[in-house]
């Protein structure tokens, strides 16, 4: 089995100076990436708010079990920005620029022909999915219309979360926020023109199906300026990823092993929340009562919980994006802390990347708490909607440092190359703890919508307090990152430092 090399002689600029500030330069232009790239899919809230009653209800309560299904799919595949970025960090601390595009070339390669796979099994599975999820028909409906769209960006996305990847692994963050920001420009544009539409331009009005239309044309357009910016010889000639000699069934594999927990951990994650709103969605149902808007025509019923999950998962997931960032920016760094062989530099980073993230969470978190009222009344035009989501949306938000804690760990373990130990736990966290608790205190026990989200609240302390265990154990640090490959015959062969990928 080749072994882990040792560093070339020479400082490594990306994880030298204090962990703070290694931390901040690399999780700041993330953080806006990540938060503008999110921005694509919770414009949509914003935008529905506008729809009239109960068109806007139902768009809103199809949106998260569209994004469930989407992430099924597209998230799953895109996981193999795990093995990417963690192999490719570990190349770069090497020295080994070639090898770290060797990385890319396979991961990407992967991406575009699982993405046609997965994007045709998402359509298979698509109507089976929504009709176990939404109970509401015109929700269902409105979700269909919606996916129909968007499951044609599944390997776009794939294939994006490899690039970035490659780029986060070398310490290039800002390239992906630059991708973001064009693709979220274009999105708005685009949203505004298909949802509503424009008599001016002969543009019909499409409703829920338009902002389907406007996510999967700009995805394309955000793969394509990450391809742009991977094609410039300061990256084609150093790193050569596009060379079809790069391309080994061996790597492929290799990067795989440690990126399909990840999948798993994702359609874990996925299905339990589906289940979650499902559970949501079925208090509609069974308890209906006084949930009907006289801003409805003819007084038809809001899918009142339904929606209430939706806005507030969907403002939260601005906030759990950013942890996220933060958490990505921190696996960069332990991985090619690892790459340098110093185990201890990697666990410096991760606890000070989670003081951090206690710091500026914290903060985010008091002010979700505070202005709860208007954030909600900005994401929903639906009084009862904002009525339902107030309260738990308030808990979510004091509980926004914990699952900053989480997240920043999981990814950390994540860049050590632990991923089958986040699987494990996720696993088990979802469908011991989330749903069955959501089911219990929200259903069962009569507590709504508030005993749904108290499971939540109990999974994301138990998340945090489990990833501070395993950090803190350090037995992530001995992990190594081989592949199984007979080295080329040529003149690198004899070079001892050649033997390891």
């Amino acid at each position: 089995m080749a072994q882990i090399v040792l560093p070339a002689s020479g400082s490594n600029a990306v994880t030298s100076g204090p962990p703070h500030r290694a931390i901040l330069r690399l999780a700041l232009p993330t953080v806006a990436a990540m938060l503008t790239q999110s921005i694509v899919n919770e414009v949509d809230i914003v935008f529905f708010a506008h729809l009239p009653c109960p068109e806007s209800s139902n768009a809103h309560a199809a949106l998260l079990p569209s994004l469930i299904v989407l992430w099924l799919f597209g998230g799953s595949l895109s996981a193999i920005s795990v093995g990417t970025q963690a192999f490719t960090a570990r190349r770069f601390a090497e020295k080994r620029p070639e090898d770290a595009g060797a990385v890319l070339a396979n991961a990407l390669f992967f991406a575009v022909v699982a993405g046609v796979v997965f994007s045709a099994l998402g359509y298979l599975t698509m109507p089976y999915i929504l009709s176990v999820i939404i109970k509401v028909p015109d929700a269902r409906q409105a979700a269909l219309d919606y996916l129909g769209w968007r499951l044609l960006g599944v390997m776009s996305m794939a294939a994006t979360f490899a690039l970035k990847a490659f780029f986060d692994g070398i310490g290039k963050t800002h390239i992906h926020l630059v991708s973001a920001l064009a693709m979220n420009a274009l999105n708005i544009a685009l949203c505004l023109l298909l949802i509503f539409g424009n008599t001016a331009l002969g543009i019909p009005k499409h409703g829920i199906a338009g902002a389907g239309m406007a996510g999967f044309i700009s995805t394309y357009v955000g793969l394509a300026i990450m391809l742009v910016y991977a094609l410039l010889p300061q990256y084609r000639r150093v790193y050569r990823p596009f060379s079809p000699s790069k391309l080994s069934a061996a790597l492929t594999w290799s990067i795989l092993k440690l990126s399909i927990p990840s999948a798993v951990a994702t359609i874990a994650i996925m299905t339990g929340f589906g289940l979650f709103y499902a559970i949501a969605s079925k208090l509609d149902q069974v308890a209906p009562a006084g949930v009907i808007s006289p801003l409805c025509p003819g007084g038809r019923a809001e899918p009142v919980y339904g929606a209430a999950t939706t806005v507030i998962v969907g403002i939260l997931k601005l906030t759990f994006t950013a942890c996220l960032a933060f958490g990505t920016s921190t696996a960069t760094l332990v991985a090619q802390s690892l790459g340098e062989k110093d185990g201890d530099k990697a666990a410096r980073f991760g606890w000070a990347s989670v003081r951090l993230g206690l710091a500026i969470f914290g903060v985010v978190g008091v002010l979700e708490v505070i202005f709860a009222p208007q954030i909600l009344a900005f994401a929903s035009s639906s009084e009862l909607v904002q009525a339902a989501a107030l309260r738990p949306f308030q808990v979510m938000g004091l509980c926004t440092p914990i699952v900053a804690v989480g997240m920043i760990l999981t990814q950390a373990l994540f860049g050590a190359g632990n991923t089958v130990f986040v699987m494990v736990v996720e696993l088990i966290l979802h469908f011991t703890c989330l749903v069955p608790l959501a089911w219990l205190l929200g259903i069962t026990l009569g507590f709504g919508l508030m005993g749904i989200w108290g499971a939540g609240v109990i999974y994301v302390v138990l998340l945090a307090a489990t990833m501070v265990w395993k950090f803190r154990s350090g037995d992530w640090k001995k992990i190594r990152l081989d592949v199984q490959e007979k080295p080329a015959l040529d003149e690198r062969s004899a070079d001892p430092r050649a033997q390891g990928l």
